[in-house]
């Protein structure tokens, strides 16, 4: 009988450099900014935006946006419910594997579940997951429909559309939101720039 795929004759292979050497190389702490809101919300601007400062400050990140991860890793995946969770699940080990490697990864997605996404920070030690919830008001969300999205999903064309016919379930203990001010939502520096700063201020970025 087959034993191939057995738990059992599966073995962990220890590697001889450890995250703490790899973290001292790179002089930074490996985490994960897991940025989650509508579609439209501004998660891409913001990942975009701080990958950017990162790496004019001399730290290295890698964004995993959700739209480009579905044209490899997960393009098997549809919008079911199941389907939404095996997306975030697959991410989330993706994640795990760049923190582990002293990167900080910046996970872009709507991930609408709440149980999937702690699901997520589950999988890291504690306060390496780094919540960040886009906190835009639908209707902003559905003016900008940069992708045309909200009008197809408002004449049916799209089933399942989340804030739409699906459900998004807020963040509840979130680490960071980022909210309109007075109406106006914030530039694309400053949201940036609160995540550097919770950074640092965890000493997630070294002094260089």
């Amino acid at each position: 009988m087959s034993t191939v795929g057995n738990p059992t004759n599966i073995f962990w292979q220890e590697s001889p450099v450890g995250k703490l050497e790899r973290q001292k190389l790179l002089n930074q702490k490996g985490c994960v900014v897991w940025i989650t809101g509508l579609s439209g919300s501004g998660k891409s601007t913001l990942a975009c935006s701080l990958s950017r400062e990162l790496y004019t400050r001399g730290n290295l990140s890698y964004i995993l946006d959700g739209d480009n991860l579905r044209h490899g890793l997960n393009k098997d995946l549809g919008f079911k419910a199941e389907d939404r969770a095996e997306n975030i699940r697959r991410v989330g080990e993706v994640a795990k594997l760049f923190a582990d490697a002293g990167l900080i990864c910046i996970a872009s997605l709507i991930s609408p579940y709440r149980k999937d996404r702690d699901a997520c920070r589950a999988m890291f030690p504690a306060s390496n997951f780094i919540e960040v919830f886009m906190n835009m008001p639908l209707e902003l969300c559905e003016e900008r429909d940069s992708k045309g999205l909200y009008k197809l999903a408002r004449a049916g064309k799209i089933k399942g559309f989340t804030g739409i016919d699906d459900p998004y379930e807020p963040p509840l203990n979130c680490e960071i939101q980022i909210n309109q001010k007075d109406g106006v939502c914030p530039t694309p520096g400053a949201m940036a720039g609160e995540v550097v700063s919770y950074l640092e201020d965890k000493g997630y970025l070294q002094d260089k």
